[in-house]
């Protein structure tokens, strides 16, 4: 039987390891599944069954209740065979229990990463926040609104939800982004307007937003509901703000940068993941092994500066994970397994080194032979990050970027359909099939707009960017390319942004037969970032030769690197370094160096190749 998960933040569902909705029948049948539930696994008796469905039973109520169980069972356990007993909804005495684990129901796995986001760093708070928020489609048991067995869990939920909110802004505060906290927040304390920690959090987003006034407006508003319909005072908390932003208190100033302060340092990162692994393994818990992968999981896709997560930081959820693989059981656990192989070659990204790719390829396998298609969508991008270790491999991404799409939109995996999408567009950006990859980027546009993914555009405006330069439809690509910059900025991805732009406008100029430098930004053009060496080797080549450059780093923008490489093995007449571009670049002949990222070129690597083989003859 494949894993059933079941949600009551919104209406009561349940729906198989597909994704699919399970037929509950009834009323009656999503109300006695919602009633175990509420139990956490504990039994139900049946006369209390009988208690909370009527008012006024009917007629043999237990034999109601029997039937109702029954076909419940028949849907929550479609492959138990005739006579064999139930696993998931079973008979204990004269009651009944739901033995769902936690990780399978809303509502527990929305109250673990609740509890767990207090201790987390800012953006691996906000990242693990901002999923379980999306896990609400309405108030809890919505289907049972008058009904008195969920109210106390419904209370206890709301609230839940009300903290998350609030901790998801103080994250958004925590990490400089002030103004990105606003709406939710005026939204928050307009629907609940009692909450002073919301009423705080505004004032404070506003001020840091450099909106004082607005700030103390809010502060005002606050005081008029809370004296006028309470008849109290503002608390401590909302006196001592106000007299600071009257004051411009340097307290109040955000944060000098996301990732000070010591719990976003790569040690911090460590200890959390270490310590949650120890925990994990010594108690044997299967389900705090989910929750602690889960952890290991957020720092994998987000970090203590959401987006902006530093090498170190990635090194650290890659050791914890080579930890807790190490003294994992050999035998059970393959989902953790799993996502622990695919955690390491998601976070290896660039490297050389054979074990990411060992890991990918292991995560892939095992993941086939699991009902889970998120599971295998985090397997696949790790096999998408692996897939660099020599220069080409459009089409091989192409065909992984398929399958996440085709995967995703069957189970409604969002944002691995956008990730697919984008993956097809950069394939087709490669061997510039420019028809294809515009399909592409228009899907993830579309899905990024429906489901607000605003960081999906910053992808798609780089490629409609270099696009248009390639296709020459634009005189000068500066601005467009520019635009796409600035966008960066906002979107908090300086691991993408550092030196991007100057190598972006390098790959342009040497394409166009322009000067290499802008007299309208030197300044900016200089800031070259890791691509330091290889650009250098172009703009300055008597300061140093080719020989002691090392190998680019195996990503995206690998083959754009080897061709600043190659033309400075022939401006040098370096004959070793020559053949040592050459055997790099081979595998990518058909394509266009950089292409692949969808955010630069210069131009088709047979160029380049032409011109080494040129060099090499002459030499």
């Amino acid at each position: 039987m494949g894993r059933i998960r079941f949600g009551v933040l919104g209406p009561v569902t349940a729906e198989d390891a597909r994704g699919e909705p399970i037929a509950l029948k009834g009323p009656m049948h999503r109300a006695v599944l919602g009633r175990l539930l509420v139990a956490r696994r504990r039994v139900v008796p049946v006369s209390s069954l009988v208690d909370d469905l009527w008012v006024v039973p009917p007629d043999g109520p237990v034999a109601a209740v029997r039937t109702f169980v029954a076909a419940l069972r028949r849907a929550v356990e479609p492959g138990r065979l005739p006579r064999t007993p139930p696993v998931l909804l079973v008979t204990r005495g004269q009651g009944y229990a739901l033995l769902a684990d936690p990780g399978d129901v809303d509502a527990w796995r929305f109250e673990q990463v609740v509890t767990a986001a207090a201790t987390m760093a800012p953006g691996v708070a906000l990242g693990a926040l901002d999923e379980a928020l999306s896990w609400w489609r309405g108030p809890a048991y919505a289907d049972f609104p008058d009904a008195a067995w969920p109210r106390a869990d419904r209370s206890r939920l709301t609230e839940l939800r009300l903290q998350a909110v609030e901790r998801r802004a103080q994250a958004r505060l925590d990490l400089g982004r002030a103004a990105e906290a606003v709406p939710d927040l005026d939204e928050h304390v307009t629907a609940h307007p009692w909450r002073e920690n919301g009423w705080r959090l505004l004032a404070l987003a506003l001020y840091r937003a450099g909106r004082q006034g607005d700030a103390l407006a809010v502060l005002r508003r606050a005081r008029e509901l809370l004296a006028g319909q309470l008849g109290v005072d503002p608390g401590a908390a909302l006196r001592t703000l106000e007299t600071a932003i009257l004051q411009q208190d340097p307290a109040l100033d955000p944060p000098s940068s996301p990732t000070g302060g010591g719990e976003g340092t790569a040690e911090a990162v460590w200890a959390r993941a270490a310590s949650a692994y120890d925990r994990v393994l010594s108690g044997g818990s299967r389900v705090r092994l989910e929750s602690a992968v889960g952890l290991l999981r957020n720092l994998a896709v987000t970090g203590p500066g959401g987006l902006e997560i530093a090498r170190e930081q990635r090194a650290a959820a890659v050791a914890a994970a080579e930890r807790a693989l190490a003294v994992l059981p050999r035998a059970g656990h393959e989902p953790a397994r799993t996502r622990l192989l695919a955690t390491i070659a998601v976070e290896s990204r660039g490297t050389h080194d054979p074990r990411p790719l060992d890991c990918a390829r292991q995560a892939e396998r095992m993941a086939r032979g699991l009902d889970d298609p998120a599971l295998l969508a985090f397997a696949l991008n790790g096999v998408f990050m692996q897939s660099f270790r020599r220069t080409g491999g459009a089409a091989r991404r192409d065909a992984v970027g398929a399958e996440l799409v085709a995967l995703a939109s069957r189970h409604g995996l969002v944002t691995a359909e956008v990730l697919g999408h984008l993956i097809r567009m950069q394939a087709g950006c490669a061997v510039v099939a420019f028809d294809a990859a515009d399909r592409h980027a228009d899907a993830a546009d579309r899905l990024a707009q429906r489901h607000e993914l605003p960081l999906a555009g910053v992808f798609t405006e780089w490629y409609r960017a270099l696009r248009a330069d390639v296709a020459e439809e634009t005189p000068d690509p500066e601005p467009a390319y520019r635009a796409a910059a600035a966008r960066l900025d906002r979107a908090g991805m300086p691991g993408m942004r550092d030196g991007l732009l100057p190598l972006v406008l390098l790959g342009t100029r040497l394409r166009r037969g322009l000067p290499l430098t802008s007299p309208h930004d030197p300044a900016g053009d200089a800031r070259r970032g890791p691509y330091e060496p290889w650009a250098r080797l172009v703009l300055d080549p008597r300061s140093t030769g080719p020989a002691g450059i090392p190998d680019p780093p195996a990503d995206l923008l690998a083959e754009a690197l080897w061709c600043l490489y190659a033309r400075a093995a022939i401006a040098a007449a370096d004959v070793p370094a020559m053949a040592r571009a050459r055997e790099a670049l081979l595998p990518a002949s058909a394509e266009w160096a950089g292409a692949a990222s969808g955010v630069l070129t210069l131009g088709p690597v047979s160029d380049q190749i032409a011109a080494l083989d040129d060099a090499l003859r002459r030499d």
